[in-house]
């Protein structure tokens, strides 16, 4: 579209401006289905990663001052960029990686337990276990 189309829609250039929360909201809303509606423990997993990008992004997105610079003082600027929500996505990433390594092993362990790595039919073997004993 052009700059000229988009000024004639208001609300479409509001909506064009603001894409990276679009795409948050999209990645939110697909992570929670996929954690919600299946009951695949490896499409949870996924689900779950999704919706911690989302987070990652919805954090990130207004951490940029654009026309701003690395907090350096120097003479001629007067906008500066915060760094601290970048460095705490790196943790968050970082805690993230491995709280997804950590639930990939427990699928694992799962499905040489049970043989099957679907909640319901894990739910169900234990149920049936625990009624025989």
């Amino acid at each position: 579209m052009s700059e000229g189309m988009l000024a004639d829609y208001p609300t479409l250039r509001s909506v064009a401006e603001h894409y990276n929360y679009w795409v948050t909201i999209f990645l939110m809303v697909s992570g929670l289905y996929i954690i919600v509606a299946k009951s695949n423990m490896i499409k949870t997993l996924i689900g779950m990663a999704l919706f911690q990008t989302s987070v990652y992004l919805l954090y990130l997105s207004p951490a940029k001052i654009l026309g701003a610079t690395p907090p350096i003082l120097a003479e001629g600027f007067e906008r500066y960029s915060n760094p601290l929500p970048h460095v705490l996505i790196l943790t968050a990433i970082v805690v993230g990686v491995a709280t997804l390594a950590m639930g990939l092993a427990l699928v694992v362990r799962i499905h040489e337990a049970f043989g099957t790595i679907e909640e319901d039919e894990v739910v169900d073997l234990v149920e049936r276990d625990d009624a025989a004993e």
